[in-house]
């Protein structure tokens, strides 16, 4: 009986040791833990995303007379399949395609270069070149529009995946809501921010949730096609590099002391 007891008290002391290192620390989780402290006036800014190569864009104008706008708004027709043949729906308006230059050919006026300004100032900027072809009565309106505008979140969230951005307006928090919060095993202190500027160059830059200043970050605020990664904090990754290899270990441990415990038995008879 000795025998079995000197073995079993060591398993309950490692069993207790992992049960206690798998609990997370409550002190890094909590956001803005010095939100009390911060002035955010500087934070007063409105966002306008800036056009970036490779965005898609839908862009329409509009006139009071319907016929001067037709020339420039190019139309496709939409394929479907009907009855394992082939047909076509109602038009839809031409997408343009952000060249790597920065540059979309549309029609009539040809190469515009979009690369680098926000919608307003694209919208402004095809206003003036296409007002020459129509009448001196006309004032055009020309409307923008990002149909390609989406972000990425990985690692420890709940709904680990890429979402589309319809408002062209996100920041992080607003994408780890997206993508329902941390799990209580993401580092808060230390999430990854990978984006490419226009230019094809990569970034990674680290935010502080727990910092109530994050707010007032360059980064606060999400380009399209930003990756935002969340890393495990140390008990999860020691869970995952033991993975199927504790189970087996304490199935094990659990047959040796059944196996002990039936020899001391039987010596014992």
């Amino acid at each position: 009986m000795k025998m079995t007891k000197r073995i079993i008290l060591p398993m309950a002391v490692i069993a207790g040791a992992l049960l206690l290192g798998s609990c997370s620390s409550t002190k890094d989780v909590a956001y803005f833990q010095n939100s009390r402290d911060i002035n955010l006036d500087s934070s007063k800014v409105l966002y306008d995303a800036r056009i970036l190569p490779k965005d898609q864009l839908t862009i329409t104008v509009s006139t009071t007379d319907p016929e001067a706008a037709v020339p420039f708004n190019m139309t496709v027709p939409t394929p479907y399949t009907v009855n394992q043949r082939n047909t076509y729906s109602q038009a839809m308006l031409q997408s343009y395609l952000v060249d790597n230059d920065g540059n979309i050919d549309f029609p009539i006026i040809g190469s515009v270069k979009v690369g680098g300004r926000t919608k307003s100032e694209a919208e402004k900027m095809i206003q003036d070149k296409i007002k020459p072809y129509m009448n001196a009565s006309e004032t055009p309106i020309v409307t923008v529009r990002m149909s390609s505008y989406s972000i990425s979140v990985l690692g420890e969230v709940t709904r680990p995946g890429s979402y589309q951005v319809s408002r062209e307006k996100i920041t992080i928090l607003e994408a780890l809501a997206q993508a329902g919060d941390l799990t209580i095993y993401g580092v808060r202190s230390r999430v990854k921010l990978i984006r490419e500027d226009a230019t094809g160059k990569k970034t990674i830059h680290e935010l502080n949730l727990n910092d109530a200043n994050i707010i007032k970050s360059p980064y606060y605020y999400l380009q399209q096609n930003d990756v935002v990664y969340v890393e495990p904090n140390k008990v999860k990754a020691q869970n995952a590099s033991v993975g199927s290899m504790t189970t087996l270990w304490f199935s094990a441990t659990s047959i040796l002391i059944s196996l002990t415990s039936l020899l001391y038995n039987i010596l014992k008879k």
